[in-house]
Formats: C-alpha cells, sequence, structure tokens
C-alpha cells in the first residue's frame, strides 16, 4: 500500500499504536496528524492487513482449530453462566462481561487472567461500579465458546452445555465448580 509519507513512518506509526502508544502522542512523535494515525488504523483494520495486532487476529479454538486452555476455559465457563453475559459491540464483536465484587480484589484479578488465557493476547478492562468491578474483554468468537447465549436471562430459559463443553468439564472439575463457586 502506498501513502504520502514514507513507508517507514507508516509502519513505526502502527507499531507504535500496536504498543498502546495514544494517538495524539503518536501522531507527535511522527510529524502527521492525530486524523492521519487514526486513518491508518481503520485502512489496515478494514483491509484486514496484518499489522502485528494479535488481539484483533486472535484465532478460534472452535472455527479455526487454535489451542484451548481447557482448565481456564472451564473456570471462565463457570464464571460467565454464574455472573457473566455476552453482549453484542460493532463490527460483530462480542463482549464478555463478568461481574463480581469489588471487595474480591483477588478473584477480579483472576478473572482477568482468564480471559487472557482464554482468549489469546486479549486485552481485559474493569468497570467499577457502586460495590461492582466488571471485568470485559471483546472478540468475535465469544458466541463460538459460549453457545448458552441467547435473547433473555440465563435464569429464565434452559442451559444445556454442548457435548464438547461437557468432555471439558468432565476433564476439569474442579476449575469448572471453582468458576461457579466464585460467581
Amino acid at each position: 500500500m502506498t501513502h504520502v509519507r514514507p513507508q517507514h513512518v507508516v509502519d513505526s506509526a502502527l507499531a507504535a499504536s500496536d504498543a498502546g502508544v495514544g494517538d495524539a502522542e503518536n501522531a507527535a512523535m511522527h510529524g502527521v496528524a492525530v486524523k492521519t494515525v487514526r486513518r491508518w488504523r481503520r485502512l489496515y483494520q478494514r483491509r484486514g492487513l496484518p499489522r502485528g495486532q494479535v488481539h484483533t487476529s486472535a484465532s478460534c479454538p472452535r472455527c479455526d482449530g487454535a489451542g484451548l486452555d481447557e482448565p481456564a476455559y472451564a473456570e471462565l465457563l463457570g464464571w460467565y453462566l454464574g455472573d457473566g453475559h455476552l453482549s453484542r459491540g460493532r463490527r460483530d464483536v462480542w463482549n464478555l462481561h463478568i461481574y463480581n465484587d469489588a471487595t474480591y480484589v483477588h478473584d477480579n484479578q483472576a478473572i482477568a487472567s482468564l480471559m487472557r488465557r482464554v482468549k489469546p493476547a486479549g486485552r481485559p478492562h474493569t468497570r467499577l461500579i457502586p460495590g461492582c468491578v466488571i471485568t470485559t474483554v471483546s472478540w468475535k468468537h465469544w458466541t463460538c465458546l459460549f453457545p448458552q447465549h441467547g435473547p433473555g436471562r440465563k435464569h429464565e430459559r434452559v442451559i444445556a452445555l454442548e457435548p464438547w463443553q461437557e468432555e471439558i468439564v468432565e476433564r476439569h472439575p474442579g476449575p469448572f465448580l471453582r468458576g461457579l463457586f466464585h460467581s
């Protein structure tokens, strides 16, 4: 792809963006407008060009046959069934939200760790509401891993594990139960 700026400037700006540098700081570092950095990022995202952003191109264990950390998945499944839900974001991206009491700091850190282990290079973030921490991570494939998602409240509809989920839970009952008990 050709740009008005030299390709090494574009590559450097995209690498800085991938490393978490904010758009304004990135633009100042490279002597371009903030809108230019945003346009470069969006252009590469829309065309699906590789940029080294592992968190946006993580492979799905169900669709792509990628590896799955089964103990982490079993525990996250327990958390999801207890105090989690999926919401639809933009561009067919799903957000997994797990709610937990704010006083359980260690558990909240563990939830973020589980999310990173299940979604390769996941970048969970937290929101605080009075007395509660919501840990969220986005991915296009959450519905593949949590087929229990559907309209309405979980406690008002039938929730059954898929056969492949049952196999994982049978191999890792402790983590699954830990997720359920803690939630």
